[in-house]
């Protein structure tokens, strides 16, 4: 369909749609009536944009109310969305697992489910792993490949608008990986590549500490911290798609890469995983001097790193992400650093939404880009896939 314009019939059509499954979608179900009200639309009008959204499947008139037949007078028809009209996933790509969370088109979860895969497993193990994952979530609820209308995908690395990986050193064989045209041969719908941890300050403004702030950086921190940020309430890419990747700042400093940093005997520690990372953590709490010394410098760095995006983003709210989240202390020395550096002090908080931030994040990317088909006005729909 080409873009309408001003002159077109069809354009106010699409504006009296929007409008109404808007206020539908809004409540849990609504009479003609009080969708006339809310909309200030004609009741003619709503009836005839009802109708058509029953064709489309996206509405449905529920049932009478319990007892309705028992009063005087024929019961007000009432209608509802229908939420359950398709299904949206987000998937998070992880060095050590996969995550896939499904929804009903409300952005409802329906489910979820984890599977470990080998952080030295090659691009095409990793990608079998999660298409098997997705199918049995899937049968778990009984929903149909079919009904899927988005499907959201965080990845770590510089990810490009085409769903490319332009850079990605934490998965074996991720730098250069088409990764969105490689899963939307398993899938019928579009499917939009995220960076993680952009993804994560999504889900974070969605449903976790930062659904009040507008400008937020969001801090995964893991083994190379990234950052997401949204401007505005917008999330801000850059140019090329590697803003908030703070992990390459240690190249500014000598030997501070966090090898150097998390060693406990002198030499760089070998190798570096979580698993590695969490041991120095435990010794550290168990207080052990070396360990307690790796920690700090760790964290000093951590927070350098989140003092030079605060300094050029001047957010809201900073919110600290992944495993680093669940460090003791993570928080003070944070806002320490950052009343000394910044003018304005943002506020500093751990994330709400824990684990499952960054799988929810790529569901929230699924559901904008199903809105924006929903409410769109226009013929046709732009969207970043």
């Amino acid at each position: 369909m080409g873009r309408l314009t001003g002159g077109d019939p069809s354009l106010l059509r699409r504006i009296n749609s929007a409008v109404v499954l808007h206020a539908l979608r809004a409540t849990d179900c609504a009479t003609l009536t009080e969708v006339t009200r809310v909309t200030g639309l004609s009741r003619p009008t709503v009836e005839g944009v009802v109708e058509g959204l029953i064709a489309a499947g996206l509405v449905v008139e529920t049932a009478a109310e319990e007892g309705a037949a028992r009063r005087q007078g024929r019961p007000a028809r009432r209608y509802r969305f229908r939420a359950e009209a398709g299904h949206l996933l987000g998937l998070d790509v992880g060095a050590h697992r996969v995550t896939a969370v499904l929804a009903d088109l409300d952005g409802r979860e329906l489910g979820t489910l984890s599977k470990d895969v080998s952080e030295t497993a090659p691009a095409d193990e990793r990608l079998e792993r999660l298409r098997t994952t997705v199918a049995e979530l899937l049968r778990r609820a009984g929903v149909a490949r079919d009904s899927l209308r988005a499907v959201g995908v965080a990845s770590p690395g510089i990810v490009e608008a085409d769903g490319t990986v332009r850079l990605g050193t934490a998965l074996p064989g991720w730098t250069g990986l088409r990764l969105g045209d490689r899963l939307s041969r398993s899938f019928k719908c579009p499917v939009l590549v995220e960076n993680d941890a952009n993804a994560a300050a999504v889900g974070e403004h969605w449903k976790g500490a930062a659904a009040e702030s507008d400008d937020v950086v969001f801090v995964l921190a893991g083994l190379s911290p990234g950052a997401g940020a949204l401007i505005g309430g917008r999330l801000h890419r850059g140019f090329g798609g590697a803003a908030g990747e703070i992990g390459a700042l240690h190249l500014l400093g000598r030997e501070a890469t966090p090898e150097t940093l998390l060693s406990t005997t002198g030499r760089p520690l070998h190798p570096l995983d979580e698993q590695a990372v969490a041991e120095v953590f435990a010794l550290a709490r168990e207080g052990d001097a070396r360990a307690r010394e790796a920690v700090e410098r760790f964290l000093q760095r951590l927070v350098h790193d989140v003092a030079a995006l605060a300094l050029a983003l001047d957010p809201e709210l900073v919110v600290i992400g992944g495993w680093a989240a669940g460090l003791d202390g993570v928080l003070e020395p944070l806002r320490r650093e950052l009343a000394r550096y910044c003018l304005r002090p943002p506020k500093v908080a751990l994330s709400e939404v824990g684990e499952a931030v960054v799988a929810t994040g790529a569901l929230r990317l699924a559901l904008d880009h199903v809105e924006e088909q929903l409410f769109a006005v226009e013929g046709t729909v732009t969207s970043r896939h």
